[in-house]
């Protein structure tokens, strides 16, 4: 079992930054694939960036160039770099650990860009 929670949302301007920490416990997170998804309001929820166990990437489009994920599997840590947003990233923004069938998600962190 893995309960993950989430922090570091908030409100910014269009153009900020915003650095999300997901803190795992409960298992040792470097097994995990690791992943950052976020839900706005009336669409579905979707991958923003992944990390596998073995520290390769990947982004939707949408925000390759300005989000960085890392993993510090020392400290049981997913982070999520969010530069130069827009108010398009405005979200919920969900971390998950998945391994094999079994998958496990935080309970959000709300990112708002508005000026």
């Amino acid at each position: 079992q893995v309960q993950l929670v989430e922090s570091g949302g908030g409100l910014v301007q269009p153009g900020g930054s915003l650095r999300l920490s997901c803190a795992a416990s409960g298992s040792i997170l470097s097994l995990y694939d690791m992943g950052w998804y976020r839900q706005a309001p009336g669409k579905q929820r979707e991958l923003v960036a992944g990390i596998t166990s073995g520290g390769s990437t990947n982004y939707a489009d949408s925000v390759r160039g300005r989000f960085t994920i890392s993993r510090d599997n020392a400290k049981n840590t997913v982070n999520l770099q969010m530069n130069s947003l827009i108010p398009g990233d405005t979200a919920v923004y969900y971390c998950n650990a998945a391994l094999f069938a079994h998958q496990y998600w935080g309970q959000g962190t709300q990112v708002t860009v508005s000026s």
